[in-house]
């Protein structure tokens, strides 16, 4: 099961998006436990970030794996304020940015890194297969 979860903020993303993600998870051969979506700002997920990881930076996402075998399980915590930011940033629509960083979530619980430039490059080339198949 997939759930959107809002601290501090309205609900204010598309729940559309659930099959979507589902599909991704089926696409990558894995089976869905159960993954929840905490959308936030970025000075709730900064502080997530300090307190969890010992980073001192603002990011969009942080993605804590659950997983076991081929179950996949999350909790993915997402900015909105940063996806918005960052949408402007690179000319992009908004709701293009936030699905690339929500299947960036989907795709680090389904086994992919991002921390060398071959890995970054393997996730990039996934977030743009499985936007092209957002309808």
């Amino acid at each position: 099961m997939i759930q959107f979860f809002y601290e501090n903020l309205p609900e204010s993303v598309n729940t559309d998006y659930i099959s979507w993600l589902e599909d991704i998870i089926l696409s990558e051969g894995k089976k869905l436990g159960e993954i929840n979506y905490i959308f936030c700002d970025d000075e709730y997920l900064l502080k997530v970030n300090q307190d969890y990881l010992q980073h001192d930076y603002y990011t969009d996402i942080i993605t804590f794996d659950y997983v076991k075998g081929k179950t996949i399980s999350g909790e993915i915590f997402v900015s909105l304020q940063r996806i918005l930011d960052n949408a402007s940033t690179l000319s992009k629509e908004y709701e293009e940015e936030l699905r690339r960083v929500l299947a960036h979530g989907i795709l680090h619980l389904s086994g992919y890194k991002d921390k060398s430039e071959q890995e970054e490059l393997l996730m990039r080339s996934k977030e743009d297969h499985y936007l092209a198949k957002y309808n």
